[in-house]
């Protein structure tokens, strides 16, 4: 079985400028293959794969135009995993799962660093510092998280990147003798909310973290440095003098790199939060988990409820939990979204036609009365038709 983890290191100087470097001719390469193939597509040329692109690049491109040899300086396995990932945008394009493939900017997208294990020196883990190609030794600033190469375990690949000035290594791990444990004879059915996070039909509800005094603290706080890097900009505007506007834009990315980190730690908490979520759902052991699939996109068109519902990270949920079902051999069911598990009557079965979003209580004729989030958990539960993820 292999796992993924996740930790911040601490690299030197030396080695920031290099995964920067790297990360930056991975976004130009990114950019360059869908430029390259909307050109094509506007002569009415062949569309061009990864590979394709790579051997145009290094055997046509770069012979030809010798100003852009520095794609070479950087490290070839980064290089083609960003053309590989800007081949797959097309892909899912293609088959209407995405829009079109938009460029990368820099500092605003998620570009990383890529690497693999090409030889038995490459990619060894030890308790505080991990050994990446191109890189060497890296120190790690969360010590003993990894699983070490002594214990047996094998780092086949990763990748490095940069988040608010901070730079995380993520490791794919090859675990030897993984035996998934006995699962217990109950499924369980979760209903996700506003008002509440999740509700679980056995009787556990996890509140809706954006309510917390420490969220609402960092929102305000978030809210002050976005009116302060505003009023740079637009002092930015108003200045005449260059010295002046150069002390005002290094000013401004002073400014930036603060509401970056405000960002980045709101959502780390509420990441950590999902973590706790899962991991607590996942311990019970049962042998069916039951999720609604709800329609995200849909309810962000709502301009009073955007928000609210990006701060859930509902998809984000259905990912980990899709993740941590099929490490332990759990079976995922996803009911439609148009199953009726609000309205329907958990005793009876009676579909309540009339019940409103207001309707926090279920009271049906048959004398049932029960929360409404926690009557849909149970109706999740027990749903016949459904499928597997």
């Amino acid at each position: 079985m292999r796992k993924s983890y996740k930790t911040e290191i601490n690299p030197t100087q030396e080695q920031i400028q290099k995964i920067n470097k790297t990360i930056g001719t991975c976004r130009f390469i990114y950019n360059f293959y869908i430029a390259h193939n909307k050109e094509l597509y506007n002569k009415g040329e062949k569309f061009m794969t990864a590979k394709s692109f790579s051997v145009w690049l290094n055997n046509e491109f770069l012979l030809n135009s010798p100003e852009y040899l520095w794609i070479k300086d950087v490290s070839s396995k980064s290089v083609k995993k960003s053309m590989e990932n800007a081949y797959t945008a097309f892909t899912r394009f293609f088959k209407k799962q995405s829009r079109f493939p938009r460029f990368k900017k820099k500092n605003k997208s998620d570009v990383k660093m890529y690497f693999v294990k090409n030889n038995p020196k490459d990619c060894f883990c030890e308790r505080h510092r991990i050994n990446i190609p191109t890189l060497g030794w890296v120190r790690l600033k969360e010590k003993g998280y990894i699983p070490t190469t002594k214990q047996g375990y094998v780092i086949k690949s990763g990748t490095v990147s940069c988040k608010a000035g901070r730079y995380y290594v993520s490791v794919l791990i090859e675990i030897p003798d993984w035996n998934k444990p006995q699962l217990n004879n109950f499924g369980l059915g979760i209903d996700l909310g506003l008002k509440d996070f999740a509700i679980i039909s056995n009787g556990i509800t996890k509140k809706n973290i954006n309510k917390t005094a420490k969220i609402r603290k960092l929102e305000k706080q978030l809210k002050r440095e976005q009116r302060c890097l505003s009023r740079k900009y637009e002092d930015l505007k108003k200045r005449n003098n260059k010295m002046k506007g150069e002390a005002t834009r290094q000013n401004i990315q002073k400014q930036v790199l603060k509401v970056q980190k405000l960002h980045h730690r709101i959502d780390n908490i509420r990441t950590d939060y999902i973590n706790k979520c899962v991991n607590e759902i996942v311990k019970t052991k049962p042998s069916y988990i039951t999720i609604e699939d709800l329609n995200v996109k849909g309810m962000m068109k709502n301009k009073h409820l955007s928000k609210a519902v990006a701060s859930q990270k509902f998809y984000e949920f259905r990912t980990k939990l899709e993740a941590k079902c099929k490490e332990l051999g759990i079976e995922l069911r996803i009911v439609d979204r148009w199953y009726p598990s609000s309205k329907l009557c958990h005793e009876c079965g009676c579909i309540k036609r009339d019940l409103k979003l207001s309707d926090r209580e279920y009271i049906c004729e048959c004398g049932y009365h029960a929360d409404r989030d926690y009557n849909a958990s149970l109706n999740l539960r027990d749903a016949i038709s459904y499928k597997i993820a």
